[in-house]
């Protein structure tokens, strides 16, 4: 039974996979294919579907590299009375548009600590399209009454949760524990990993603490530099609703934007001085 291509980006979705979809948007004249007609290109460089073939698929395919990666939509116009397409064995008199967009996994977010903050992280996140999962070592705090829109919780230990997460691209660290040492055990063990964003709550005098140790341990430099500490967007906010904001906004700006906390390696460096 023939795979419905919307079936296949459902299963790539669920795996955590990425992949683009062109579609032709619009066709003038006489052109290979039809409106609507779609193609899936995967992660791995496999293929679903046709948009005609020939050199347009190829150049598609080449421009859905730079979608995936990106995360960014683009259109792409073919004029098939061209002569370079005749050459590519492509002989028609039309023109044909082709909208190639980015098909992601929904991002998720990891919260350590399951405190004021982080109730309210976990909503404004979910609101925001995230899947949030808690963690915390005190059962009281981290449960279904309290995280209700969480996908799942972990209420035993950090180390537990260390062992069954496996951090990805698609992934962002939240680190907002209620104390120093359950923060540097968590940054630990949170930049070795491939999250996409890590982020830990602190005042400059604990980030320095905490990285000159990680530092001593042998963590890389560049590991430590790609946190960002102190965590969020600096909007002035004093309220846990307002510091959630500021956390989930820095979250959607890496995300977007790739946007590089400025703080993050001016005071990793302030540290080693």
């Amino acid at each position: 039974m023939e795979i419905d291509v919307f079936d296949e980006i459902q299963r790539l979705r669920q795996q955590g996979r990425k992949a683009a979809l062109a579609t032709i948007v619009q066709i003038r004249g006489s052109v290979p294919s039809f409106q609507a007609a779609k193609m899936l290109i995967r992660d791995d460089g496999s293929t679903m579907g046709s948009v005609g073939g020939g050199c347009v698929e190829a150049e598609v395919w080449t421009a859905a590299q730079d979608v995936i990666k990106d995360e960014k939509s683009r259109i792409m116009t073919f004029d098939l009375t061209d002569e370079s397409m005749a050459e590519g064995g492509l002989i028609c008199g039309g023109k044909v548009e082709i909208f190639i967009e980015p098909i992601l996994p929904t991002p998720k977010i990891v919260i350590f600590g399951a405190g004021h903050i982080s109730t309210q992280v976990s909503k404004i996140a979910t609101i925001a399209g995230f899947k949030t999962t808690i963690i915390d070592n005190r059962p009281v705090y981290a449960n279904a009454e309290r995280f209700p829109e969480a996908e799942s919780i972990y209420s035993e230990s950090f180390e537990q949760a260390f062992e069954e997460i496996v951090p990805n691209e698609n992934t962002y660290v939240i680190i907002v524990t209620r104390g120093h040492q359950e923060d540097q055990n968590v940054l630990r063990w949170a930049v070795q990993t491939n999250a996409r964003y890590i982020g830990m709550i602190g005042s400059k005098r604990k980030i320095r603490s905490i990285t000159e140790q990680l530092a001593s341990e042998g963590i890389p430099r560049e590991r430590l530099e790609r946190v960002y500490m102190p965590i969020g967007l600096d909007i002035g906010a004093v309220l846990p609703e307002e510091i959630a904001v500021a956390i989930v906004a820095e979250v959607i700006h890496n995300r977007r934007a790739g946007f590089k906390h400025p703080l993050s390696k001016k005071l990793y460096q302030t540290s080693q001085a």
